[in-house]
């Protein structure tokens, strides 16, 4: 039987450290990184996203990182496409991949192999579901949905106004429930899964520092350089942590103070929800406390006895 081609996974919450430490290990077992960061892909926006820099970019080759306008998006379906290629590509290549970032949703579909609906947005019809929305209330509108997708409506919180009014697109659009069109086919690979974490009120810490260096190094300028391109700050790009609410500063709503303050607290929140994803109790993640000293140490412990005993000729794809 075949040996399955190496996959290395490094998920944990903002702000952790997870570019930097993979930098390390890829330097060490020669690698490249598949970004899984969903903000990350826009070209422009470099501060506020955490982009890796020029250097560390330049120390370790990255894929899908500036591949898209910010008056884009870029679903899972076409993410998981992508990040497959890119995967692949690595490992034609004789490396090892490391797919790095904290995007619940797009970490999931590559190491589960979600089986997304590849229907492309339909803005008009969103705008119009988003409508009915607001006059019928979320609860209304999650009962259409339990009318055409029972079981899609069984799985999804009726306030996740987003998640009801993508379901009903996907309905409307090809007739059929977007349940059946759901599921999991586990990718060709031997997947090992590192979480990074540190005590909560240290990582509060390093985020409110972050914070503090971004609008140092020109975050504010940084977004006023988007909307003078002409991205509106209603764009879905436009909503990510910093630039919702340095838009709104912009816009009059707040003080520049209350946006530093609300970006820090939204990211906290963040960061919970992405405990919800990456849960330190899910046995199929190796968790590592990156303020130990002996962080890389044990993380390279975890690749090391990962990858014992594979050949080289197993890093090549299964295709």
């Amino acid at each position: 039987m075949s040996v399955r081609a190496p996959l290395i996974v490094i998920v944990g919450p903002t702000a952790v450290g997870k570019t930097a430490l993979a930098i390390q290990l890829c330097q060490r077992y020669n690698g490249e990184i598949v970004s899984a960061d969903s903000r990350q892909v826009y070209r422009g926006m470099d501060i506020g996203t955490a982009k890796p820099t020029p250097a560390e970019q330049s120390a370790v080759r990255h894929h899908l990182i500036d591949i898209i306008e910010p008056d884009r998006t870029l679903g899972i379906a076409e993410y998981q496409l992508l990040a497959y290629a890119a995967i692949e590509d690595v490992l034609r290549r004789g490396l090892l991949p490391f797919l790095v970032g904290g995007s619940g949703q797009y970490v999931r579909a590559v190491i589960e192999g979600w089986r997304v609906p590849r229907v492309p947005p339909d803005y008009q019809l969103r705008a119009e579901l988003q409508v009915e929305a607001q006059r019928i209330g979320a609860h209304g509108l999650h009962a259409r949905l339990a009318v055409l997708d029972p079981v899609a409506a069984a799985r999804i919180d009726p306030r996740n106004v987003r998640r009801v009014i993508r379901a009903l697109e996907v309905c409307l659009k090809t007739g059929k429930p977007i349940s059946v069109q759901q599921g999991a086919q586990p990718p060709p690979y031997r997947i090992l899964q590192i979480g990074l974490t540190m005590p909560r009120q240290q990582l509060y810490a390093r985020v409110d520092a972050r914070v503090d260096r971004m609008m140092a190094e020109g975050l504010l300028d940084e977004v006023r350089k988007l909307v003078a391109q002409g991205y509106n700050l209603t764009l879905p790009a436009m909503s990510g942590l910093g630039y919702r609410q340095l838009g709104q500063y912009l816009t009059g709503h707040i003080s520049l103070e209350e946006a530093v303050r609300m970006i820090k607290k939204e990211t906290r929140r963040f960061i919970r929800q992405q405990y919800n994803w990456f849960r330190l109790d899910d046995p199929a993640i190796h968790w590592v406390d990156v303020s130990r000293d002996d962080a890389f140490e044990t993380a390279c412990q975890l690749v090391g006895d990962f990858l014992g005993g594979l050949s080289r000729s197993s890093l090549t794809p299964l295709r």
